[in-house]
């Protein structure tokens, strides 16, 4: 079960990373990683382990990677800009630092 609860709550953060990170340039994008660290390092504290937050950090990624490409309809919901490659590679290294931290 905790996994389970590890890729919903990674997948949550990632969905609110995609919709929030465009929101009060650059406040929604400082707000959206520090959230991402605090969310992914809590799941580590909450039930203990790495393996965990490895998990959730996987759910993460596939949301915004996949919010990355192109929908049906040709729609992008990060676009290219300075913010949404930033929303990318901050994101992963914020990823790397959550997981990184001590419990």
């Amino acid at each position: 079960m905790r996994y389970l609860y590890s890729v919903a709550i990674g997948a949550g953060l990632g969905a609110g990373s995609v919709f929030m990170h465009a929101s009060l340039v650059p406040f929604g994008l400082i707000f959206v990683l520090l959230a991402t660290v605090a969310g992914v390092w809590s799941i580590g504290r909450m039930w203990g382990g790495k393996t965990l937050r490895i998990v959730a950090s996987i759910a993460w990624t596939v949301v915004v990677l996949r919010a990355g490409f192109p929908g049906i309809n040709d729609e992008y919901l990060i676009e290219g800009t300075a913010v949404g490659i930033s929303l990318i590679n901050v994101g992963f290294m914020a990823l790397v630092l959550a997981i990184l931290l001590p419990v």
